[in-house]
């Protein structure tokens, strides 16, 4: 069994906005190649990432940045990791005891409207591009806008660009990832592309019923796409009553939410939502996180849509502020696998849900084995 995750916050959080080492143990954020290597976790996607306050060539600088640190990680620790450009890689680079690294690039408008940067990206090992975060671009309209009612009818989905970038997506061997993608925009692609596609880290809406998360109608369609979702751990997506606790919390605690930056935190701030979680006493936050197995519970109904060969792991860890009990850093997918195996997961089932069927769809390939 191969232990995949498909999407990783560490590299802007932590190297671009907290200069870490990644190279070796940190006491802060989730993850470090040292407890990925203890939690079992052999392919680690590293997303690079920036909101849309960054637009045009400085998204795109920005993202160049971070695939240097990215670069630089990979020249500090030779023995413990090693970058797979293409999914065909990574069985070898595991094979050597070293965590294969994928880099994937999260949102859009970090390509700046140009199929040349598409192709630049590429060229430096880009696995899959999401294509909007909460910010829609000028050719593909996001979950959040979509929601918000921030665009007409008639601009929502893909625009002529936003085709040429699939197709052009498909033939580089890049993933289009539909994770913070409005619903027009998702159908729009099941429609154009003649390649899987992922999201790679949302839940089931009809669990936890956020814009981020997908519809029954959507998990379907990633199955006769021969696609994937990649299983989010933030406890905001896997029970979205945190949302209700966590303001509850702010409110409690006004002077504390007001010295860290309230609209900060109301706007979902993830390194002003964490010091607001660390600044609390223990006894006042043991009810806020949601149990280990409501997150089951949404592999368990997306595996009842879409099928056990359409499941993987986009855990989000160092994204977000939160995680389920007892998902606390990389470390802890022990933890998640016993709980799918205790649910009746057999070890063929989570090695498809864990590896086999992220290989796949980052292979480009659609079914490998006959579903009836």
């Amino acid at each position: 069994m191969m232990l995949i995750d498909l999407h990783n916050d560490a590299i802007p959080r932590l190297i671009m906005d907290g200069h870490a080492d990644l190279s070796v143990r940190n006491s802060r954020g989730a993850t470090d190649l040292v407890r990925l290597r203890e939690g079992g976790v052999q392919a680690q996607t590293f997303v690079m990432f920036c909101d849309g306050r960054y637009r045009g060539a400085q998204a795109h600088a920005y993202a160049m940045a971070m695939m240097d640190r990215f670069d630089q990680l990979m020249d500090r620790a030779p023995q413990l990791v090693k970058q797979a450009h293409r999914a065909a890689e990574i069985p070898a680079i595991v094979a050597t005891g070293k965590i294969a690294a994928l880099l994937a690039v999260e949102g859009g408008h970090m390509i700046a409207d140009s199929l040349e940067n598409l192709e630049t990206f590429c060229q430096r090992g880009m696995v899959y591009l999401t294509l909007t975060w909460n910010n829609s671009t000028a050719w593909a309209t996001s979950a959040r806008d979509e929601v918000m009612g921030n665009i007409p009818r008639d601009k929502k989905g893909l625009s002529a660009l936003g085709v040429d970038i699939v197709t052009r997506m498909n033939e580089l061997g890049a993933v289009a990832d539909l994770s913070h993608a409005g619903e027009q925009t998702f159908y729009d692609v099941i429609r154009t592309t003649r390649k899987p596609v992922m999201a790679s880290h949302s839940n089931a809406y009809s669990l936890a019923p956020h814009y981020r998360n997908l519809k029954d109608e959507q998990l379907a369609a990633l199955r006769e796409n021969s696609g994937l979702v990649g299983i989010n751990f933030y406890a905001g997506f896997v029970d979205t009553a945190y949302h209700t606790r966590f303001a509850a919390l702010i409110q409690a605690h006004q002077d504390l939410a007001d010295s860290l930056g309230s609209e900060r935190l109301r706007q979902g701030n993830v390194d002003a939502r964490t010091a607001f979680l660390e600044a609390l006493p223990p006894n006042e936050t043991q009810n806020l996180l949601p149990d280990l197995d409501r997150l089951i519970d949404h592999v368990d109904h997306i595996v009842a849509i879409a099928g056990i060969d359409h499941v993987g792991i986009g855990s989000d860890f160092d994204g977000a502020e939160a995680y389920p009990k007892g998902l606390h850093d990389v470390t802890a997918y022990p933890i998640l696998l016993a709980r799918l195996k205790a649910r009746g997961y057999t070890a063929e089932m989570l090695a498809k849900l864990t590896g086999t069927n992220t290989l796949r769809v980052l292979s480009g390939k659609s079914h490998l084995i006959d579903e009836q």
